[in-house]
C-alpha cells in the first residue's frame, strides 16, 4: 500500500514538473511545428525514462524501429505503462511523433494538460465536426513536419483479455488518408499487474516486439498474424 502511494506521488509530482516543461515549448512564440514536435518528443521520452527508472523496469526490444518516418505505429494497449514503455523505445533512435488520444483524456482534470501540452493529438469519435478537424490537423502536421510519426492504439482502449481485441477503423483510415506506412508493435504481457506491483526491488523486464511494415488494407489480419508469431500462440 505504501509503495503504491509513493509511486503515485512520484508520478504526479514528476508529471506536474513536466507539464511546465511542455508548456515552454507548446506556447513558445517563435518555435515552428517541426522543432516543437521534436522537442516535445524528447521531453516525453525523458519523462518516461525517469518513471521507468523509478519503477525499476527495463525494456527489452525484439526487432528494429525503422529509420524512415511518416509511419503509424500500431500498438496493443494493456496498461498505463504502454505509452511510457514505448517512449523509452522511441528514445533509442530519437524518433519524433505524436500520440493520438481520445478527447476525454484531454478533458481530465488530473492529466488532461499533460496530454495537451506534450503534443498529443485529440480525437472526438462521437463528433463528426471533431473528426473532420482531427483529419485536417493530421494532414497539416504531416505537410509541415517531414520527420513526423504517429503512435496509436488501434483497439481504442485498454484490453485485459488474451490476445488482441477487435480494431477500430481509425488507424487504417488515418494511414490511408496520409499515405502512411504501418509498423505493428506488441507489448508483451498483461502489464496492468506489472504496473500495480511496481516499483521492483529487482529489475523487471518488459518485452516489446517490433514488426515489419504492413498494409492498412489488411491491418488487423496482419497484426494478428504478427502477434501470434511473436507471442507463439
Amino acid at each position: 500500500m505504501l509503495k503504491n502511494i509513493g509511486k503515485f506521488i512520484f508520478m504526479i509530482e514528476l508529471g506536474l514538473k513536466y507539464i511546465q516543461i511542455f508548456k515552454k515549448t507548446f506556447f513558445h512564440p517563435f518555435i515552428t511545428l517541426k522543432p516543437a514536435y521534436e522537442q516535445l518528443s524528447h521531453e516525453r521520452q525523458e519523462y518516461s525514462k525517469k518513471v521507468l527508472d523509478f519503477l525499476n523496469i527495463k525494456v527489452n526490444v525484439i526487432g528494429n524501429i525503422p529509420k524512415e518516418d511518416k509511419v503509424l505505429y500500431s500498438i496493443n494497449h494493456r496498461s498505463l505503462l504502454d505509452i511510457i514503455v514505448m517512449e523509452e523505445v522511441f528514445s533509442r533512435t530519437g524518433k519524433n511523433g505524436a500520440w493520438i488520444a481520445k478527447q476525454e483524456l484531454f478533458d481530465s482534470k488530473i492529466y488532461g494538460k499533460f496530454f495537451e501540452y506534450s503534443g498529443c493529438i485529440s480525437v472526438d469519435l462521437d463528433n463528426k465536426r471533431g473528426l473532420l478537424t482531427f483529419f485536417k490537423t493530421i494532414k497539416k502536421t504531416f505537410s509541415k513536419v517531414d520527420n513526423m510519426n504517429l503512435f496509436m492504439f488501434p483497439e481504442g482502449e485498454r484490453f485485459s483479455g488474451d490476445g488482441v481485441t477487435t480494431f477500430q477503423s481509425g488507424a487504417a483510415k488515418i494511414a490511408k488518408a496520409n499515405k502512411l506506412k504501418i509498423v505493428p508493435v506488441i507489448i508483451e504481457g498483461k502489464n496492468e499487474k506489472v504496473f500495480e506491483n511496481a516499483p521492483y526491488k529487482e529489475e523487471y523486464v518488459v518485452t516489446v516486439h517490433i514488426g515489419e511494415i504492413i498494409s492498412y488494407e489488411n491491418l488487423e489480419e496482419e497484426y494478428r498474424a504478427f502477434y501470434n508469431k511473436s507471442i507463439k500462440v
